[in-house]
């Protein structure tokens, strides 16, 4: 558990900046350069995920349950995750509605990811996880809706065929994920 707790401080820490320190980001990247913040964060993004990975599969061996997850969680889990992977895809595709009228899609998808497999699981590294996550998606959420609101940000109105290529993108990403690459890289089949 040890790691996967110093993995979730490293990677969420490195995340966080612009809910905590905005100031200090522009500071430490004028000092680095932009390739030198980058590559920094990069790292520790990097072996934060490495260590929430190994961590989390270690806890997994030996885990300790909380509760007992009802079937339907399972269901209603891979419904969300659908939800969160066409937000997801809302923040890359261009000129969608989706993000136009979100602002910021990709945090509302870590958002119901996380609830959703809180929803599903049962472990106490199940909770540390993805409690996590939906803590700083919860928190990095509200800190970006603040900086659009004291910037003035406005968005661009999404397009209608746009969003239908967001969604579509996101069901068949969805779909690879849920019958195939969750097994294939957790050894869960969230659909079984």
């Amino acid at each position: 558990m040890t790691q996967l707790i110093l993995g979730l401080v490293l990677f969420l820490a490195a995340h966080s900046v612009r809910i905590y320190g905005e100031d200090w980001r522009t500071r430490l990247r004028a000092r680095l350069g932009e390739n030198g913040f980058k590559g920094l964060y990069s790292v520790l993004s990097l072996v934060g995920l490495v260590l929430i990975v190994r961590g989390y599969g270690e806890a997994r061996l030996d885990p300790v349950a909380l509760w007992t997850p009802m079937l339907w969680t399972r269901h209603l889990a891979s419904l969300l995750v659908l939800v969160a992977f066409i937000l997801n895809f809302a923040a890359y595709v261009p000129g969608n509605q989706i993000k136009a009228k979100l602002h910021h899609p990709m945090v509302l998808g870590v958002k119901v990811w996380a609830f959703a497999h809180l929803i599903a699981n049962h472990t106490l590294a199940d909770l540390v996880l993805f409690g996590s996550f939906l803590v700083w998606a919860v928190l990095d959420y509200r800190a970006a809706r603040q900086r659009d609101s004291r910037a003035g940000t406005v968005y661009a109105p999404g397009r209608l065929s746009m969003t239908l290529v967001t969604v579509a993108v996101g069901v068949a990403g969805w779909a690879v994920f849920a019958f195939w690459a969750h097994a294939w890289l957790f050894g869960v089949r969230p659909l079984a």
